[in-house]
């Protein structure tokens, strides 16, 4: 595989400066290879220049995904200074300031053309006090502009008034007379009481007799058995699914946080672990299955794409849709009869106070923000909205479009109506794309680098997994295009 990178450069937009680092490696069944590598340029780390090189069986080179437009000529020679460029990065933050990151000069081609960049990160709580942050800045070297930013820490916002998945089972270990709530046969996940507190330690949650909880929010318990459950569904689907052994594909479960602040709006995942606030009043825990799928989620793409899918702009609406979709997926998983799946996030809750849910993703302009259908400005808009075009896609391709049992998924212009081919295959189609072709600035749409776009990289998923020109393929084309995402594909017969 690097003779097949060294040989192809010129494919990944390789400068003469330029050197690739392994990254990971995913063999396919029929012999095909995958692997990620990380680019530096004389000596710097490039953001956004990560790189997947395909070979066949026969170990023949079948192409890559590239996220560089042209190669890198950039001066290595910062004008601006790491203090000064942290001055700017702290202003960047809206919280208060616990601490900072040290400074480290890179290449920042997350947009596909390479600029000197800092990156600091800055440490603390956001303005609610309670929500944890770990600020990502990438400053200009040269002209000390902000060119983004990005946060560890990815929430979702809600307020409910029930327990949501009625009576399960759960996996609990015996600690002599007692039990608790780790689950060995899932990673050894745990899970653990914040006791309203924002940090120190977490308390491990235990009980006599092994019936945990009452289904009623006053009993502390109850939303421990949420996020127990919500943890080991999520384990179980990604590897009865795709053979992913955890978030991180290395057989850890994970630990779960309950209880977390006073009154805490919030539940989020922080790169290691997942926390659950309360809700107002402490009565309103968030730990519906789908947001506990969709936040742990966010860990499978951290883990798989380098860099993560950057949390901005359309590359950040593609990280977002992939926590909607999946989360989604793992409720059907689950079959609750107490939380009947469809697609719709965190219906239960009723965050926004009038019984709607948070988004729809057969109509997500239903939400009065997300867009439905690509245009220009779906890369300005905050990546909760310009999800809606992904997930907007995947509802067509496994439902289809117009009247479903699940609502009405309409079509944007003109395009023609289409049937889909089942969630199944689509969740197949979008985790493969995911974990073998985005790069970290994969987007919807991208003029200057038509193949490293959404469209692309799901059609050669689909390819893979079907045949090209199949079915499955002409359904992927259609469903992009019913939202408005055009692309050049390679021609069918």
């Amino acid at each position: 595989m690097r003779k097949a990178l060294d040989t192809h450069r010129s494919d990944v937009k390789a400068a003469p400066e330029d050197t690739f680092g392994f990254y990971s490696f995913r063999p396919d069944t029929n012999g095909g290879k995958h692997v990620r590598y990380t680019r530096t340029y004389h000596g710097l780390p490039v953001y956004g220049g990560d790189v997947i090189v395909h070979t066949d069986a026969a170990g023949q080179y079948k192409g890559v995904s590239n996220s560089l437009v042209k190669p890198l000529e950039v001066s290595t020679v910062p004008v601006v200074s790491a203090s000064d460029a942290l001055n700017a990065a702290k202003a960047r933050f809206s919280g208060t300031v616990n601490s900072t990151g040290g400074s480290r000069l890179l290449i920042d081609a997350s947009s596909g053309v390479g600029r000197l960049a800092w990156e600091h990160t800055v440490v603390g709580m956001a303005k609610d006090g309670q929500t944890p942050s770990r600020l990502h800045v990438v400053t200009d070297a040269q002209s000390g502009a902000v060119l983004g930013s990005w946060d560890e820490i990815e929430t979702v916002a809600g307020t409910g008034n029930s327990m949501y998945s009625g009576q399960v089972s759960l996996e609990v270990q015996k600690f002599g007379t007692s039990f608790r709530l780790t689950d060995a046969a899932h990673g050894r996940g745990t899970t653990c009481d914040m006791q309203h507190q924002t940090s120190g330690s977490c308390k491990a949650m235990s009980d006599d007799d092994n019936v945990w909880g009452t289904g009623n929010p006053a009993d502390p318990q109850t939303a421990a058995v949420d996020a127990h459950y919500g943890a080991a569904k999520t384990y179980e689907y990604y590897e009865k699914t795709f053979g992913r052994r955890g978030i991180f594909n290395n057989g850890r479960g994970v630990p779960s946080r309950v209880h977390y602040g006073d009154n805490y709006e919030n539940a989020f995942w922080d790169g290691k672990q997942m926390t659950y606030g309360d809700g107002a009043g402490n009565t309103h825990p968030l730990t519906e299955l789908d947001i506990a799928a969709h936040e742990m989620t966010h860990g499978v793409t951290e883990k798989s794409v380098p860099g993560d899918l950057t949390y901005a702009a359309e590359s950040g609406g593609l990280n977002e849709a992939t926590s909607d979709i999946f989360g989604t997926m793992v409720e059907f998983y689950a079959a609750s009869p107490a939380d009947p799946a469809d697609y719709l996030v965190a219906e239960k809750i009723d965050l926004n106070g009038n019984g709607t849910p948070l988004r729809y993703l057969f109509d997500p302009a239903l939400d009065g923000h997300s867009h439905s259908c690509w245009s220009a400005e779906t890369k300005n808009v905050d990546v909760h909205y310009s999800s809606g075009v992904a997930n907007h896609f995947f509802f067509n391709l496994a439902e289809g479009t117009g009247k479903t049992q699940y609502g009405t998924s309409p079509v944007c212009g003109s395009a023609p109506g289409m049937k889909g081919i089942g969630r199944d295959k689509a969740a197949q189609i979008w985790y493969r794309a995911l974990d073998v072709y985005f790069t970290s600035n994969t987007s919807y749409v991208s003029p200057e680098n038509p193949g490293n776009t959404a469209r692309a990289y799901t059609l050669a998923a689909a390819a893979d997994l079907y045949g090209s020109c199949g079915a499955e393929y002409k359904a992927v084309q259609a469903a992009w295009t019913a939202v408005n995402v055009a692309g050049a594909d390679a021609a069918c017969a």
